[in-house]
């Protein structure tokens, strides 16, 4: 199903009308859809953004664009909730509602607390509809460079500023790693906390993982890695997005159980990372073999470099999956 296909039923009618003039290559190229409150609705796009016409269609023109008004804003959430935010409410608490094919909205407005936590999000006055893909082989370029001499798999970090790709590489690294592609296959196990690598629905993930694959939806990294460990016999641990003291322990108890682990984090490189006290723990535990670090220079996938476990590069940047 088409990514328009996906999305569209989601949004407002009248915003419905509008989007559905966009051409297919638009469609194609489009990462996100913004609605914020009395304010221009806009599709941000690989290197630019725009604003939905009024008419139909893109425009660069403040004055031509389309303004989402607030009953439109009340359709999208109810489009977006099913009609029940109670029945979301740990999704709202995170600040986002996860949908079919891997979309995700996040969500801004008026956070309730409850004993210091946030417990959700009432008066919503931005959405920001961002979109999935599953991108088939995104990373055979750079498996090769993931395993050892001996053809071994290494444990291996995803280091990426936002919208840099990595979430799509490591959906595609699962996928060949559980369906035996340059190896003999292993048995894969996925911690998809905010059900975007596999976007799984009714129990059945929406997005191809290969035949090999334990996913463990909407559970927190650091307890589903354990979880998985001890109940799963996998061979390799998946898990996007880790940065907490609890992640780096489950982590570096995952390897010294002799388990590979794919993950990924946000840095723009590794001088940052190491710079950031859990990252240095991992680092000096040596639980990353292998760390690449992806950028949006040359479009969403681009590798920068390929380092080992001392930081020092494996290999020159410049690929893109």
């Amino acid at each position: 199903m088409s990514v328009a296909l996906q999305i569209l039923p989601y949004l407002p009618p009248s915003l419905r009308l509008l989007l559905a003039s966009l051409t297919p290559v638009e469609w194609k190229i489009m990462e996100e859809i913004r609605l914020n409150l009395n304010l221009p609705v806009s599709c941000r796009f690989h290197d630019n953004e725009a604003f939905v016409a009024s008419g139909g269609g893109l425009t660069n023109e403040f004055g031509r664009a389309h303004i989402l008004n607030n009953k439109e804003m009340e359709q999208c959430l109810l489009l977006l909730s099913q009609s029940s935010f109670y029945a979301l409410e740990e999704e709202l608490r995170r600040g986002y509602i996860t949908l079919p094919g891997g979309h995700r909205a996040g969500l801004c407005g008026r956070a309730v607390l409850a004993a210091g936590q946030v417990r959700t999000i009432k008066e919503i006055s931005s959405v920001n509809l961002r979109l999935a893909r599953q991108v088939a082989d995104a990373s055979l370029t750079l498996l090769p460079s993931l395993f050892d001499q001996y053809n071994k798999l290494c444990s291996t970090l995803l280091i990426s500023p936002p919208r840099a790709g990595k979430t799509t590489l490591l959906r595609d690294i699962a996928r060949q790693l559980a369906g035996g592609r340059m190896i003999e296959p292993l048995r894969v196990g996925i911690v998809d906390e905010r059900s975007e690598i596999a976007a799984m629905r009714g129990g059945i993930s929406q997005l191809d993982l290969g035949i090999r694959c334990d996913i463990l939806d909407g559970c927190p990294k650091a307890e589903g890695l354990m979880m998985l460990l001890r109940s799963m016999s996998p061979q390799v641990l998946i898990c996007d997005e880790i940065g907490s003291e609890a992640d780096a322990a489950a982590l570096i108890e995952a390897a010294n159980a002799g388990v590979k682990v794919v993950a990924s984090a946000h840095a723009t490189d590794c001088d940052e990372l190491a710079a950031r006290p859990v990252f240095a723990a991992l680092l000096h535990a040596h639980a990353f073999e292998r760390l690449v670090v992806l950028s949006r220079r040359r479009g969403p996938g681009t590798v920068e470099g390929i380092y080992d476990q001392n930081l020092q590069p494996l290999e020159a940047g410049g690929l893109v999956c």
